[in-house]
């Protein structure tokens, strides 16, 4: 994003995979763009303390994987995205922008120097094109996908609503936190449990490389799990999804399967 944009002054904060990076470094006199939660990384915030109730810079997150799985500080958030896909199981290649009114307001007053596309803007004339947050399609998305999100929605007012959602993902990630607490060759990712996502779960295994490729490969031919594999670029290791469309049960049923491969494996 720093070498496209080509934006100057830019401080950024890296930290290595399963770890947040040092938050203490933020200058809220700044924008802080970040993602609430890594699904690579198994990683999440732990709250939003480290935005400043008092900051002159905007917070972009990157929710998606987070909302309505995760406590969201919405009063802290100015512009945030999440994709119907991740927690509620919709369509993939649509998603949702949340803008508070310090971002309506950003957006009204600063013009960037870069050609944007037509799908991408939010003003005419210097102004907020309301009609965008009340319906109005810039070009035409699918209505099937839309009619899904509002299923999907629905969904989640059956449940018991947004709290309902983020104790079912948490009672999936209970689960694996009980079976890695009684077995000693599968760790979780993330260093610290107050960071440990509850939605794309990482774990390590006591494994070679090329044993966790085997791991993984047994589960796919008995049919048991499919790209359960850490990402291309994270530690080997595997990468469990415990968002809320996924049942408790079924979390459950494939704890003796990881058992099974591990020590056919090791």
């Amino acid at each position: 994003m720093t070498k496209q944009l080509k934006l100057g002054n830019v401080n950024q904060i890296q930290a290595d995979y399963g770890q947040l990076p040092d938050l203490s470094q933020l200058n809220s006199d700044n924008d802080l763009v970040f993602t609430w939660n890594g699904t690579t990384s198994g990683v999440k915030v732990e709250n939003g303390d480290f935005i400043s109730d008092d900051r002159q810079g905007l917070t972009i997150c990157d929710a998606t994987s987070a909302v309505f799985a995760m406590e969201m500080p919405w009063e802290k958030l100015d512009v945030t995205t999440f994709s119907w896909q991740k927690v509620l199981g919709g369509e993939g290649g649509h998603g949702i922008i949340i803008l508070s009114p310090r971002a309506v307001e950003r957006l009204e007053s600063y013009t960037p120097s870069w050609p944007m596309p037509k799908i991408f803007r939010l003003t005419a004339g210097g102004k907020l094109i309301e009609g965008i947050f009340k319906g109005a399609t810039i070009n035409t998305p699918s209505m099937l996908c839309v009619a899904d999100y509002q299923d999907a929605l629905n969904w989640v007012v059956d449940l018991g609503g947004v709290a309902a959602s983020i104790k079912k993902s948490l009672d999936n990630l209970a689960v694996l936190e009980a079976y890695v607490a009684q077995n000693s060759w599968i760790n979780f990712l993330a260093s610290s449990p107050a960071s440990r996502s509850n939605t794309s779960v990482c774990l390590s295994v006591d494994l070679d490389d090329t044993q966790i490729k085997q791991f993984i490969k047994l589960l796919a031919d008995n049919q048991v799990a499919y790209d359960i594999g850490a990402y291309k670029d994270a530690p080997s290791g595997l990468r469990i999804w415990c968002g809320s469309t996924v049942q408790e049960q079924d979390i459950k049923a494939l704890l003796p399967w990881l058992t099974w491969a591990y020590q056919e494996v090791a």
